[in-house]
C-alpha cells in the first residue's frame, strides 16, 4: 500500500512538472514564436499554449510600440556649422519571426542605425533648413530606417528631432539676424502705412477741393476738439490765415483807391541864347 502511494505521488509530481514545462502564457500584446528542435514552426496567438517539454521553445515577442531615445550627436551641417542634435524614434514589431531569426538584438541595432542615419541626413542640410524644415528631415530619416528595418520585421512609425544645440557664437549671430529682420519688417510696414495714408489724404484733398465747405467744417471740428481740453492754446487754421491776408490786401487796395491822384507834370522846353562861359566857348542851357 505504501509502495502504491509512493508511486502515485511520484507520478503526480512528474505530471505537474511536465505541465509546468508544457504550459506557456502569451500576453495579449505579444505573439509567440515556436521553435521545435531549433526549427521555426510558426507563431502562437495570445492565450494559454501547450508545448512539448525539452523539445519546443516558445519565444514571446512584444508587439507594442517602443520608444527609443537617440542620444545627442555632434553633426556638421552642409554650411559647416557644428550642432548637437538629439532625437526620438518610435518603432514596433510587425513580423515576430524575422525579429527573432533575422537579427540578434533588434533594439541595439535600431539604436545604432538611427544614430548614423541622423548624422547622414542632417549633414546634407544647411543650418537654416535644419531649423525650419524639421518635418522633412524627420520623414527622410524614417524612410531610410524603414528600408533597413523592414528586413528585420520592424516598422519605424515616427522619428522626431527633439533638441538642437547651437554654439554660442551662432546664437548671437542669429539673434542679430532676427533683430535686423524685425527692423526691416518694421520699416516696410511703416512705409506701407505712409503710402496708404498718402493715398487717403490725396482722396480727402480731392473731396475738399470739390466741396470747400467740407474743409471749413473740418476746421471747426478740429477747433472744438482742441477747445474741449480747456487749454489756452489758440489755433488759427491755414485757410483762416489766408483769408485774413486776402482781407488785408483788399483793404490796402481800397485805401489806395480813395486817395486823390496828383496832377501830372508836363515838361516845357526853354530856349536860352548863346553866351560865353568861362574862356569864351559857347554853351547852351536846357530845361
Amino acid at each position: 500500500m505504501s509502495t502504491l502511494t509512493t508511486t502515485l505521488a511520484v507520478l503526480a509530481a512528474v505530471v505537474l512538472v511536465a505541465l509546468s514545462l508544457s504550459l506557456r502564457i502569451v500576453q495579449q500584446y505579444e505573439q509567440g514564436v515556436l521553435f521545435r528542435l531549433g526549427r521555426v514552426l510558426g507563431t502562437r496567438q495570445p492565450g494559454l499554449r501547450l508545448i512539448v517539454p525539452l523539445v519546443d521553445v516558445l519565444r514571446r515577442v512584444s508587439l507594442r510600440i517602443i520608444t527609443m531615445p537617440i542620444q545627442s550627436q555632434g553633426i556638421i551641417t552642409r554650411d559647416n556649422v557644428s550642432v548637437d542634435i538629439s532625437a526620438v524614434a518610435y518603432f514596433k514589431v510587425v513580423d515576430p519571426v524575422k525579429s527573432v531569426v533575422a537579427i540578434e538584438d533588434v533594439h541595439t541595432a535600431i539604436n545604432q542605425i538611427a544614430q548614423t542615419t541622423l548624422r547622414k541626413v542632417v549633414g546634407q542640410h544647411t543650418l537654416d533648413e535644419t531649423l525650419s524644415e524639421t518635418d522633412r528631415i524627420n520623414l527622410d530619416i524614417r524612410e531610410i530606417l524603414d528600408v533597413t528595418t523592414l528586413d528585420w520585421g520592424i516598422a519605424v512609425t515616427l522619428v522626431e528631432l527633439k533638441d538642437i544645440q547651437l554654439p554660442d557664437t551662432m546664437k548671437r549671430a542669429m539673434a542679430k539676424q532676427a533683430e535686423a529682420e524685425r527692423e526691416k519688417r518694421a520699416k516696410v510696414i511703416n512705409a506701407e502705412g505712409e503710402h496708404l495714408a498718402a493715398a487717403a489724404l490725396g482722396e480727402a484733398s480731392d473731396i475738399m477741393m470739390a466741396h470747400p465747405l467740407a474743409l471749413q467744417l473740418r476746421n471747426l471740428q478740429t477747433l472744438m476738439e482742441i477747445g474741449a481740453d480747456k487749454n489756452t492754446t489758440v489755433v488759427f487754421p491755414a485757410p483762416l490765415m489766408s483769408t485774413i491776408g486776402e482781407l488785408g490786401s483788399f483793404l490796402a487796395r481800397e485805401s489806395a483807391a480813395a486817395q486823390p491822384e496828383p496832377a501830372p507834370v508836363v515838361p516845357v522846353a526853354v530856349r536860352v541864347p548863346d553866351a560865353v562861359v568861362g574862356n569864351g566857348r559857347p554853351a547852351s542851357a536846357r530845361t
